[in-house]
């Protein structure tokens, strides 16, 4: 997939990663950077469409499991192991469009029609882990957009705002719930209730982002690649790191570990830790006897030549 013209709303790149070339991400950047990339009907149904046709694409993965090293056809056909989702300019999402909102009474609706153009709904269905590249502006509705990104990264610059309770509106996209979850209940009261900006360093001190990349990143509003392979925007070129250490381990295990992590943190704990043990049963009743899970990691305990720090043990 090669990125769409300057007019479109959302642009889509398929990027082979550094060191493990043979896997990629699909970089998803909202392209509306004179509106702050506020999304209107357009960007919304184009996001939908976009996480909906990945998640489909690694469910298909799934169908036909294979290992990492398999010499295969599918093998190159299994190439995506991670999304990366930033917006175009000096902000991530400053929320909604006004004067062209997506309808608010389909977006609140778990009717099958109106989840498919539910971006966050279809990013929810991912199976490999989604990075959120933030900067500037991160505001209700963009803040639940980056809430459904499984990693958060962001500059000096980001600021996360909740303004659903300045203007009478009702979250839909589960800043409610999942805010609490990140950074706890008392913390996202405050956040939620006083409607007041969270800047990067408090949101990395919460917990809301992840990592605070230092660096000059101010000087450009677009992406561009530099003479060493990087970009100009040091936060990209983290989350495109992360992906690559991501992609060096086996991608079908990372995508079963993501699903006991999204499924767990919906549970009670003790129903999070059955639901480990039933996926991992599942798991060890299809590896056990294969000739080569438990090779691999003997291998790699065995070697002598890897770097390791000294046990405590």
């Amino acid at each position: 997939m090669v990125a769409a013209d300057d007019t479109e709303v959302v642009l889509t790149t398929r990027i082979p990663l550094p060191q493990n070339y043979n896997k990629e991400i699909l970089l998803v950047t909202l392209n509306r950077p004179e509106k702050k990339n506020c999304f209107n009907t357009q960007l919304c149904h184009k996001l939908a469409t976009i996480f909906h046709d990945a998640a489909n694409e690694i469910q298909n993965y799934d169908t036909n499991p294979i290992h990492d090293d398999d010499d295969t056809d599918n093998d190159s056909e299994q190439k995506l192991v991670a999304i990366i989702i930033t917006g175009a300019g000096r902000s991530f999402c400053a929320g909604a469009d006004l004067s062209n909102p997506p309808n608010p009474l389909h977006q609140s609706m778990d009717l099958p029609h109106h989840l498919r153009w539910n971006p966050v709904h279809q990013m929810e269905r991912v199976g490999v882990p989604i990075i959120g590249v933030l900067r500037g502006h991160v505001i209700t509705g963009g803040f639940e957009l980056a809430l459904a990104c499984d990693i958060l990264l962001g500059d000096a610059t980001t600021t996360f705002r909740d303004t659903h309770v300045k203007f009478g509106l009702a979250p839909c996209w589960g800043l409610s719930q999942k805010l609490s979850r990140r950074i706890g209940p008392g913390r996202a009261k405050i956040v939620s209730f006083s409607a007041q900006p969270v800047r990067a360093t408090q949101a990395h001190e919460w917990g809301l982002l992840d990592e605070l990349i230092k660096g000059d990143t101010e000087s450009s509003s677009s992406t561009k690649k530099t003479k060493d392979g990087q970009t100009d925007n040091p936060v990209l070129d983290r989350a495109i790191e992360l992906a690559d250490a991501v992609a060096s381990n086996n991608s079908l295990m990372v995508r079963r570990y993501k699903r006991a992590m999204v499924e767990g943190n919906g549970m009670e704990y003790r129903k999070g830790l059955q639901r480990e043990r039933e996926l991992g049963l599942a798991h060890y009743m299809e590896v056990v006897g294969d000739g080569q899970t438990f090779e691999e990691a003997k291998e790699f305990i065995a070697d002598d030549g890897r770097s390791r720090s000294q046990s405590k043990l």
